[in-house]
């Protein structure tokens, strides 16, 4: 259903059962999967590719143009996935040529309002980004990351999968997974215990888990020496914590 008020560009391409809203604008060369629901005063502007599934609350902006100074109107793309939901006044903007000419986000994900995501990000799966959370460009998202209230995230910086970051959190270098961050300039505090256990992470795991953490922040060892000895551990979940650690452009936070 396609309120009377709604402008919808003739290029766009829309699923079956989509509702649009009162006063909702959707631009030249959106493409809107099965089931979406896009609520009233909502733009969305291609080229954007949206799955199945989500939904938009009013006033979110979608797929607009992105901040950066050096973008001249290249041709770049945003990709939604499936069953995202996008909370009142949120903004997600197109990629630059920069990068990959791409912003992604992909299914499962919560935005609650006003949470800004910029240029080029990546976001996995089945996060949440609490109210005014904001990514810079470039910035890449694991699964399963948790974003508190008013967090903010610097440029390039890279989160991995059921990390935690506290509300008001600065974050300006890597967090890895599983790590519960938290300050100005955000620090680790801890693993994210209570997520993994939610997430069906076993005892055993978790337990290896928190040995790695102390592994890495406890011992006084190079990031190197840290990767070697978790290594060790023999633990298949630690696996891409140590290519996360060892393989951090930014460097990754410390106490």
């Amino acid at each position: 259903m396609i309120h009377k008020t709604a402008i919808v560009d003739p290029t766009a391409r829309l699923g079956a059962n989509v509702r649009i809203g009162p006063y909702s604008v959707i631009g030249a060369d959106v493409e809107i999967g099965d089931n979406c629901v896009v609520e009233s005063h909502v733009v969305i502007k291609g080229p954007t590719r949206i799955g199945r599934e989500n939904r938009f609350f009013q006033f979110c902006s979608i797929g607009e143009e992105c901040q950066d100074k050096k973008y001249r109107g290249e041709p770049t793309e945003l990709v939604i996935g499936d069953r995202n939901v996008f909370r009142e006044g949120c903004t997600i903007h197109r990629g630059t040529i920069q990068d990959n000419s791409l912003t992604q986000i992909g299914s499962d994900n919560l935005f609650m309002a006003y949470v800004h995501v910029a240029h080029d990000c990546m976001l996995g799966d089945h996060n949440i980004l609490a109210n005014n959370a904001t990514l810079a460009g470039h910035v890449h998202v694991g699964d399963y990351v948790i974003l508190g209230g008013f967090t903010g995230v610097h440029q390039f910086c890279k989160i991995g999968s059921h990390a935690f970051a506290a509300v008001n959190s600065v974050v300006v270098q890597d967090i890895p997974p599983f790590i519960m961050a938290q300050g100005h300039n955000a620090v680790p505090r801890t693993i994210n215990s209570e997520g993994l256990r939610r997430r069906g992470f076993s005892s055993d795991e978790i337990l290896n888990i928190k040995r790695a953490y102390k592994i890495l922040y406890r011992s006084g060892l190079t990031v190197a020496e840290a990767a070697e000895q978790i290594t060790a551990l023999s633990e298949p979940k630690l696996d891409g914590f140590v290519e996360f650690i060892t393989q951090s452009e930014r460097g990754i936070i410390r106490p």
